[in-house]
């Protein structure tokens, strides 16, 4: 399959791409078109989570990419931006789903879990035969999770009491097991739990009324007396830097799938302005409609751009927080102008699911605030530049 590079890719950043890379995401990009696209506009007006995928994303290896011990091919961060990039062109719950499972709870085992764990959950979860969900939001706890965690875990023998509740739990309806951060009764320390989701005392609720990200399936968790073998618990996991550093490894791929999301909108938006007339005339042949489509490629490109370097910055191991927090920050902002300007190129038709850009404008909100809002990512970069902490 010959690779073709996204047209609005207009600096041509895929050129960064190996060949075997580029064929992976051809393949990728032919079954997410063929059999995911048509499937996600009826999904998302239901709310509902498409199950038959799991097993073919499985096949495509997208759960695999990460990790040493289960990658197919020697593959880059770049080239795993582009896969988070094309899932969340076609839909950016699918894209969050991947994101959850293959990067917070199987990044959570790969960093902060040992050899033996690695060894005994990777492989069930790159090939889908395990789903993971991950388990760090609380009710009262976002932002301030380092500091305002409420969930405790109580050693008990070899065992650990789990008690607490979380929320906004992505694939947690679902999913076999849950990454669940709990602070020690002991210590204080935050520590990690690989947690059955059939383990007495765990429950999890669904959370209805959503109107961003509505096919992914977010759930409020309950733990009453939730007991995990210390077999369970991330061996490497001790306190919340180890929780941070999963987080460091994510949330570029977040800024990512906030470009693929803006490029969703931005393909919908030109397709329809080239095929609706006004005027006798198709309205892509307006001047303030073009000025609408190329300020929203103008955010695309420069957003790709800074995506592409902080992944390259990855491979070569000098990114750190405040890179990747700029790169969440600028990107989703960014995001939200493109996709309300794409929403205005539409008219009234911009509102409604059937030309697509109505579920990416209301997707860009979810994105614009999970895995570290605006604003705490503007915090970090600040106390870099500046030297000085203005977090409360």
């Amino acid at each position: 399959m010959t690779f073709e590079p996204l047209a609005s890719d207009f600096f041509g950043y895929s050129a960064h791409l190996s060949e075997q890379e580029k064929e992976s995401i051809m393949a990728l990009r032919s079954y997410l078109e063929t059999e995911v696209k048509p499937l996600v506009n009826g999904l998302w007006e239901r709310a509902e989570f498409p199950h038959q995928i799991v097993k073919k994303l499985a096949e495509l290896d997208v759960y695999r990419f990460g990790w040493e011990s289960t990658k197919p091919f020697e593959n880059s961060a770049v080239f795993r931006g582009f896969v988070a990039l094309e899932l969340a062109r076609i839909d950016a719950s699918v894209a969050t789903h991947v994101g959850v499972h293959n990067g917070l709870a199987m990044g959570s085992v790969n960093v902060a879990g040992s050899d033996e764990q690695r060894a005994e959950w990777l492989p069930k979860m790159a090939t889908g035969e395990i789903v993971g969900a991950f388990g760090l939001t609380e009710p009262d706890s976002g932002s301030d999770s380092a500091q305002g965690l409420r969930t405790v875990a109580t050693r008990d023998g070899d065992d650990w009491i789990l008690n607490g509740s979380k929320r906004w739990i992505g694939n947690a309806t679902f999913s076999d097991i849950t990454i669940i951060w709990a602070k020690s009764a002991e210590d204080g320390q935050v520590k990690g739990f690989i947690v059955k989701t059939d383990t007495p005392g765990y429950t999890a609720t669904k959370i209805e009324g959503k109107q961003s990200l509505r096919i992914v399936q977010n759930a409020d968790i309950t733990l009453e007396n939730v007991r995990v073998p210390e077999s369970m618990r991330l061996q490497n996991a001790n306190s919340f830097r180890d929780t941070a550093s999963v987080l460091r490894l994510t949330r570029a791929e977040v800024a990512w799938a906030a470009v693929g999301n803006s490029i969703g909108a931005y393909e919908a938006a030109l397709r329809y302005t080239k095929q609706r007339v006004q005027f006798g005339k198709p309205i892509a042949s307006h001047q303030l409609v073009q000025d609408l489509l190329v300020k929203s490629l103008g955010n695309i490109t420069s957003s790709l751009g800074m995506v592409v370097q902080v992944s390259r910055m990855l491979d070569e191991g000098v990114q750190r927080d405040e890179h990747s927090a700029l790169a969440k920050a600028f990107a989703t902002a960014r995001m939200r102008e493109t996709v309300a300007w794409c929403r205005e190129a539409l008219g009234g038709n911009g509102i409604v699911l059937e030309y697509d850009v109505a579920r990416h404008f209301a997707d860009a909100e979810a994105l614009y605030s999970y895995e570290g809002t605006r604003e705490m990512n503007t915090l970090i970069v600040g106390r870099t530049i500046t030297g000085f902490a203005a977090f409360v």
